[in-house]
Order: structure tokens, then C-alpha cells, then sequence
């Protein structure tokens, strides 16, 4: 949008309310705040038939509402909603936008619910005030889970309509307008940051390139000001330096155009201050080495135009060929096109083009926001002009809304949709010609997820340009992209290191999840029909499903992986198929587990005071069997360790802390501790199947399960395994050394390798 498209502020009203209201006028060297009639006229100047009444009533209404509230600026509160509305009228948005723009504040800040907006407005517009009003509610500066979370909300709110987005880009970038306003560092900083991060990477995502350039920049000057101080004092300085050759610029370039007989508009332009830090900071450069720091825009009728133009320059001077993009032939996804290239022109300077048509600038400029107009004598989103320009407004946030759909944990979705936004693009086909886009960094199997999920799910291999290759290798520009596959669904040994979308990523870790699922869920089967026959049982006479439903479980494969996971005792499995069994063997029992909360039970000590708190130390996790000793830790009490554990070095000088420790009767007889163990595996399929069997054939019940580093030829894994001391962990790991597939197997405890 252009200087005079978009602006916003942060709500505060109920903080500001009560404060005498300034008369509405121009402030921070903004237009004046458009009055009912003007609103009214400009939307009518290109939407003839639109509702003069239902705008004047909006209008009126947020002015009524918002009544005394004021702003930081001392600018009466209401001028906000109808300058954000003001805004959406410059990009010729709908009514309906333009009404919900003028009440997107009322339901926050008065006593007016969403469902007065509808009965007065409409559906349509409650449902945009509405999903503006809950993004609001969200905030992107608490802890970084929150974050996540918030930005998970904040992407599914605005899939559900794109006009959400334009209302919030609206009220964002005014809130930056008059950012200065606000008395406190941190939250004007907070405030800039969120912009920088959030809100100018998804202009920028759909195509909103001015608002994205104007919201870093303000965002810039409030985060780094002397930086950006520096940047303009030096392109000025430049500017004035070099003012002689870019007139002999402008004037060879309108005689060369002249000559063509086409009529065209010719505009300069100089550099954003952030981008161009940005551009200094990433490539490591000078000022004199960027070579778009001054650039010209040539806006032509159509394409074909453009083409002349671009063969009119070329032959008039040298082109730097790697500086040459066509995104007229291969627009980019978000729908920008335009024919981009860098020339020696006169005095040897190196000079940006840019060419375009009407048409492509508008979409530049407005994005998404260019294809509302006339369609069936009904002004709303022309979704054929919008896909006819590259644009597919119900999939522009797609990779997000996949990322959602595939379960990804916030953390992982904020990581890789803040990536997915700011990445530039590659542009690859399939071998029958389908254009495929990816960010720049893509590999083969990035690809495949982008060409449909089950290619992904099935890829093996790939051949790129007809000759096989890695499936590490990048994608480069042009590449012909053939994705070989396998016969089933299984992820890639290493795709960490094979994919770069966040797509790929979510849906490789999905198939790993349900891969972990399927062994746990077999090894669980084994365990339940094994304790059901040592009950005298057929596992088949017995009904799981009632099984599961008294373990508050919904399905047989829940229960028999919850049992595979050790998450559900086989015995309580059989007392839920049989109430009242009671099995002969006591070691078939349940047993009191060997934690903190029950320690007093297992742990004495002549000089144990009374009362005392016991804690189990977590490094080394004591096992009946084992030497304890107790360390007094004031503020917790009483921590419980191996007596070879490496901690207790830290309590050698306080030799007054240490208390002789022993097990009870009770723990060698009647209690489970949890031992942990650390295996190094074959990173082959069914591993854990493997592991899992041998731990319950020593008799031992795994509880937990983790994986620490993975490589493509071996896997680390951490086991908490539920056993009775430690002689039955040591069988334990015996049992596990002896598996082929098994490196290593060891005792995870601090001070002792293994046992």
C-alpha cells in the first residue's frame, strides 16, 4: 500500500478513558481524520453501489461508542478506527471491510458485545470484528511456549477470512505511526519487535510489500535509531554525490522509452533504510557494492510491453546477468510479478529495473488486497483475477495451516513459519511440467511433500534433470524434479538433514510418531496376551474394548499401546477384564513405587533425624542394591545418592552434611524403583521392538522413553525401566548387550559407566 494506505494503534482505551479529547485533526503528519461524508465518497468513487447508509451507521456508531476515550497522542480515540477504515478505502477494499475496520475496537473497548455488531451490521461483519478483536487478545512477548501458542491461534484466525489480516495490518501500522507516543522504553520496543517479526513478515507474505517496508522501517528507528541515523545521512550523501549521474539516468532512460512508442510511467526510488541494513549485515558489503541502492519502476499496459522494454534496455546497455529475474514468466507465490534486472548504465553505475504492467503494480503494492472489484455486477474478492496473477488467496497461508494440521508443537510451528515468511523462493517442476514453488534451501524430499503428501510419505530417492541424485542435494532454479518411491509410507533415515520446509519437517516426524506407535502398540499386544494366558485366559474370549473403556482409554490399540509404553500395568489390564483376580504369583502385583513421596518407607539411618524430607537424587536414581548415602541440602533435606555418584564431590568439604544410609526390609522386598539406562542402537526399523522385548523378558517394566542424538546409521536412546533392585537391572542390561543390534548398553547414572 502507498504512504497513505494503511495505519493503527494499540488499544489502552480503557487505561485512557476519561482523558479530555483532542479535536480530531492531522496528527504525526498524517492526513486529517476523513469525516462521515468524505469515508463515504471515496468508496463510492470506485464502488458505486455500495451502502452509504450501513457506513454512515458505522461510522457514527464507533464514534459514539469510543465517545471520550482518548489516545497516548491525546487524539480522540475514535479518529483510529476511522483512519484504519479510511486506509482499507485507499486499496479499494469491500464495505464489509471497511464497516468492520470502523468497529474493530468497539467490542474490546466499550460495553458493546458481537452480538449487537451482528443484529445491527450484519453476520459478515461481526464475524471479521470478531476474529480482529481475538487477535488482539493475543500477545507475542511472553515466554516463547506462550508465544508459540498465540501465533498458532493468530495464523488459524486469519485462514478463516484474509480480511482479518488486511483490518489487523491496518490498526498495526498506524499503532507504529504513532508509536512514539507511548511513555515507556520497553513497551514501545516490545511493540516495534512483534512488528518486525510478526506482523511485516505476513504483509510481506501476502504481498503487502510497502506496508511490510514502512512497518520495519518504523520498527528499525525505534529498535536501532543511530544505526538508521547513519544509513540516511549516508544515503543522502550518496544521493548528492551521485545526483549528476542518475539524471543522465532518467534522461537516457525516458529517451530510450520515448523511442519505443509505448506509453509507460517512469518512477524512482531509493532504498528502505532496514532493508538495506539488512542487505549490509547479511552480505557483509559496502554502500557503493549494493546495487540496487537507487533503483527506476517502468509500469507499462501489458506484458508483452514489458518484454519490448526489457529487450530495448538490454540492447542500450549491459546487463550483470546473475542480477536478471522474470516473475512476470514464474510469479512468486504471494502473486508479485514484474521483470527485474541490473544494468551498467551511464558512468558505469550500476542501476536497477524493475518492469512491470498496471496490473502487476497494483498487485505489488496492494497485494492481496488488488483483486476485491466488480465481478457479476457485485463488488467483492475476484478470485479468478487473483489466480490469474499467481495468487490462490485460499491457500497463501497454507504451509502454516498444514504445519497446524500435521501437530506440530508450537515452539516448532513459530520456528518454522517465521522462516517460511521470510524466505526468498526456488522454482522446480515435476517431470510433466508442474510448476513447483519452495523457499530458497529446499531439497528432493521438500519437494515431494509439496507435490502431495503421499509422494512425500513413499519418497526414496530422486533424479533431478534425468540423472540420480542425493536427496541432501538443494534445488536450484529450473531443476526437473522426479521423486522416487517406495512402496509404504516410512520416514527417511537423517531427514533432519533432508528437508528445510517446515511441511517436510512436521510430516517426516509424524510418520516417525506413528512408526513408534505401531512397535509400541505390537509390543504392548505381546504383554497383554501373555499376562491374560498366565491368568488362565484366550486372549481372544477376552473383550478389550470394555477392557479399554474401564481404563478410560477409547480404543484397543490405545490400550495395547499404553501397555507397550508401560503406561498401564498388564496387571491392571487382567484385574479390568476379571474383577477380583488375584493372580498367585506376588511379583505379578502392582508394588508401592520407590519415589520421594515414599521414601520414609524404603530409607533408615541410625542418625536419620525425624521427620526429615527424603528426596531420591535424580543423578543417579539409587536402586535397592546399591550403597546409599544422604547429603542434608538445606531448604530441601535429606538427598538420597549412590555412593558412587560424582555429586557428592561438591559436599567433600562439609563432611558435618553427610548421613550413613541404608534400604529397608521393605524396599528389597515389597516396592519398584525406576532405573535409567542408556542404550546406543542399529538405526534400523524395529529396534525398539527389539529393546522393548528384552527389557520385559528380563522382567522389567519400561515407563519412559527418550531419544537423545539420531544419526542415519545408529540411535541413543534413555530408558526408565520399573524394577525391583538393581540385580534385576543388571540382568536387564545383560540382556540388552546380547541383542545385535545393541552397541552399547549401560547404567545412565553420574559417577559409574555402568554396572
Amino acid at each position: 500500500m502507498d504512504g497513505s494506505a494503511l495505519s493503527g494503534q494499540e488499544k489502552g482505551a480503557g487505561a485512557d478513558a476519561g482523558k479530555q479529547a483532542a479535536a480530531p485533526g492531522a496528527a504525526d503528519g498524517l492526513p486529517p481524520v476523513p469525516t462521515r461524508e468524505e469515508l463515504i465518497a471515496k468508496v463510492r468513487a470506485y464502488h458505486p453501489r455500495v451502502k452509504s447508509e450501513l457506513l454512515g451507521q458505522a461510522y457514527d456508531f464507533a464514534k459514539k461508542h469510543h465517545g471520550q476515550q482518548t489516545r497516548d497522542s491525546g487524539e480522540a480515540y475514535y479518529s483510529h478506527p476511522i483512519r484504519v477504515a479510511n486506509l482499507l478505502a485507499d486499496v479499494h477494499l469491500d464495505e464489509v471491510t471497511i464497516v468492520a475496520g470502523l468497529l474493530h475496537d468497539v467490542v474490546e473497548d466499550t460495553e458493546i458485545d458481537i452480538g449487537d455488531i451482528e443484529v445491527r451490521f450484519g453476520a459478515d461483519v461481526a464475524e471479521l470484528v470478531d476474529g480482529v478483536t481475538k487477535l488482539d487478545k493475543l500477545e507475542f512477548t511472553s515466554k516463547e511456549a506462550a508465544q508459540a501458542e498465540n501465533f498458532q491461534k493468530f495464523i488459524l484466525a486469519m485462514t478463516s477470512d484474509i480480511r482479518v489480516l488486511l483490518v489487523k495490518l491496518a490498526d498495526r501500522l498506524h499503532n507504529m505511526e504513532t508509536l512514539h507516543h507511548r511513555k515507556k522504553v520497553e513497551s514501545r520496543q516490545r511493540t516495534a519487535r512483534e512488528t518486525m517479526d510478526i506482523y511485516a513478515p505476513l504483509a510481506r507474505r501476502v504481498g503487502l510489500y510497502d506496508v511490510a517496508a514502512r512497518m520495519d522501517d518504523m520498527a528499525f528507528q525505534e529498535l536501532n535509531p543511530d544505526a538508521r541515523r547513519a544509513i540516511l545521512y549516508r544515503l543522502e550523501e550518496l544521493e548528492l554525490e551521485n545526483q549528476g549521474d542518475l539524471d543522465r539516468i532518467r534522461e537516457d532512460l525516458t529517451k530510450l522509452l520515448n523511442e519505443t512508442g509505448l506509453n509507460y510511467r517512469l518512477r524512482g526510488r531509493r532504498k528502505q533504510p532496514y532493508s538495506l541494513w539488512r542487505k549490509l549485515e547479511r552480505k557483509s558489503i559496502s554502500f557503493r557494492d549494493v546495487a540496487d541502492l537507487f533503483a527506476f519502476r517502468v509500469i507499462l499496459q501489458n506484458p508483452k510491453d514489458c518484454y519490448c522494454v526489457l529487450g530495448a534496455i538490454h540492447t542500450h546497455w549491459a546487463c550483470i546477468p546473475d542480477r536478471f529475474r522474470d516473475f512476470i514468466s514464474v510469479p512468486k507465490p504471494n502473486g508479485y510479478a514484474s521483470l527485474h534486472t541490473t544494468v551498467r548504465a551511464s558512468g558505469n553505475r550500476r542501476v536497477e529495473l524493475q518492469i512491470r504492467t498496471e496490473a502487476m503494480d497494483r498487485t505489488a503494492e496492494y497485494g492481496v488486497a488488488a483483486h476485491w472489484g466488480y465481478k457479476n455486477r457485485s463488488y467483492g474478492f475476484d478470485v479468478d483475477s487473483a489466480r490469474a496473477a499467481g495468487l490462490d488467496p485460499e491457500a497463501n497461508l497454507k504451509a502454516f495451516a498444514e504445519l497446524l494440521r500435521d501437530g506440530a508443537e508450537p515452539g516448532e510451528f513459530l520456528e518454522h513459519a517465521k522462516l517460511e515468511m521470510y524466505r526468498e523462493h526456488v522454482f522446480a517442476f515435476t517431470p510433466k511440467g508442474k510448476l513447483i514453488i519452495l523457499p530458497a534451501g529446499a531439497m528432493p524430499l521438500d519437494f515431494a511433500y509439496a507435490v502431495h503428501s503421499a509422494v512425500g510419505d513413499t519418497a526414496v530417492g530422486v533424479r533431478i534433470n534425468g540423472e540420480e541424485k542425493s536427496m541432501r542435494r538443494p534445488l536450484k532454479n529450473g531443476d526437473v524434479v522426479d521423486i522416487i518411491r517406495g512402496r509404504a509410507p516410512a520416514s527417511v533415515i537423517g531427514w533432519e538433514a533432508m528437508t528445510y520446509t517446515g511441511r517436510a519437517k512436521s510430516k517426516q516426524r509424524k510418520l516417525e510418531r506413528d512408526r513408534e506407535s505401531a512397535e509400541f502398540r505390537r509390543l504392548g499386544e505381546g504383554l497383554i496376551n501373555q499376562a491374560l494366558r498366565r491368568a488362565g485366559a484366550d486372549p481372544v474370549d477376552v473383550m478389550l474394548i470394555e477392557v479399554a473403556k474401564k481404563l478410560k482409554l477409547d480404543s484397543i490399540d490405545d490400550l495395547r499401546e499404553e501397555a507397550g509404553r508401560g503406561k498401564v500395568l498388564t496387571s491392571a489390564i487382567v484385574r479390568a477384564a476379571f474383577p477380583g483376580y488375584e493372580p498367585e504369583r506376588t511379583d505379578d502385583l502392582d508394588k508401592t513405587p520407590i519415589d520421594s513421596r515414599h521414601a520414609p518407607l524404603f530409607v533408615e539411618g541410625k542418625d536419620l533425624t525425624p521427620g526429615v524430607t527424603l528426596h531420591l537424587g535424580q543423578c543417579c536414581h539409587p536402586l535397592p542394591g546399591d550403597r546409599i548415602i544422604g547429603v542434608q541440602v538445606p531448604d530441601k533435606g535429606l538427598v538420597v545418592h549412590v555412593s558412587s555418584c560424582s555429586r557428592l564431590a561438591e559436599y567433600d568439604d562439609q563432611p558435618e552434611l553427610w548421613r550413613d544410609l541404608r534400604w529397608t526390609e521393605l524396599a528389597k522386598t515389597g516396592a519398584v524403583a525406576i532405573g535409567r539406562i542408556r542404550i546406543n542402537a542399529s538405526n534400523q526399523k524395529g529396534v525398539l521392538a527389539k529393546l522393548c522385548s528384552a527389557v520385559a523378558e528380563s522382567n522389567g517394566n519400561i515407563v519412559g522413553i527418550s531419544t537423545g542424538t539420531r544419526q542415519p546409521d545408529f540411535i541413543e536412546l534413555m530408558m526408565d525401566i520399573e524394577v525391583e533392585d538393581l540385580k534385576r537391572l543388571t540382568q536387564i542390561l545383560a540382556a540388552l548387550r546380547s541383542l545385535a543390534v545393541v552397541d552399547r548398553a549401560v547404567r545412565d547414572q553420574e559417577g559409574q559407566d555402568e554396572q
